[in-house]
């Protein structure tokens, strides 16, 4: 044991090696390895410098870690009723200079923003005056085909592999409150 590390210590620090870096908000966070923390990854710096330019990151999980980030202060400050991680959508963005939050689920396997999922966020943003974008992020054209029948309208679809390109889930108007 003096000459050789545990096997413990050896299967940790490979589990910190294999975690992908990101940075929220200007500070360094690790995501776990995993599809969906690959595609909130993407979200956070692919979809937010194009989409949501400026924006701050209110709430983001991670697989193995729930409340990566989780500014309650903020949140209940909009209106917020803080309720348990399952009902928050993935990814929570503001935008000061709009004034919009963006709601963006990550579905690699499960959770659209379908019209219950609307429903639950909707009872849990009653207070909220900011304007509400509902997201719903897939790391392919593949996985989106899966859900598309699902979707709720008025709302928008952003795809990883196509990063500067949306689908807007309603003619009359492009990424924006409704």
């Amino acid at each position: 044991m003096e000459n050789h590390d545990s096997l413990v210590d050896l299967y940790a620090s490979k589990r910190t090696m294999r975690k992908m870096p990101v940075k929220i908000n200007g500070e360094d966070f690790t995501f776990s390895p995993g599809k969906h923390n690959q595609l909130q990854k993407a979200i956070i710096e692919e979809f937010a410098p194009r989409f949501a330019p400026n924006s701050e990151c209110l709430y983001v999980g991670d697989t193995t870690e729930k409340d990566l980030v989780k500014n309650v202060d903020k949140l209940c400050a909009f209106g917020f009723e803080i309720t348990l991680h399952d009902k928050m959508p993935d990814v929570v963005l503001y935008s000061e200079d709009k004034d919009w939050l963006y709601f963006i689920e990550s579905v690699t396997s499960v959770g659209p923003m379908e019209p219950k999922r609307i429903k639950e966020i909707e009872e849990m943003t009653t207070g909220v005056t900011s304007g509400k974008i509902y997201v719903t992020a897939f790391l392919d054209f593949k996985t989106f085909k899966q859900f598309s029948e699902s979707l709720a309208w008025e709302t928008e679809v952003w795809i990883a592999d196509m990063p500067d390109h949306m689908i807007h889930l309603n003619g009359d108007k492009f990424l924006g409150p409704r």
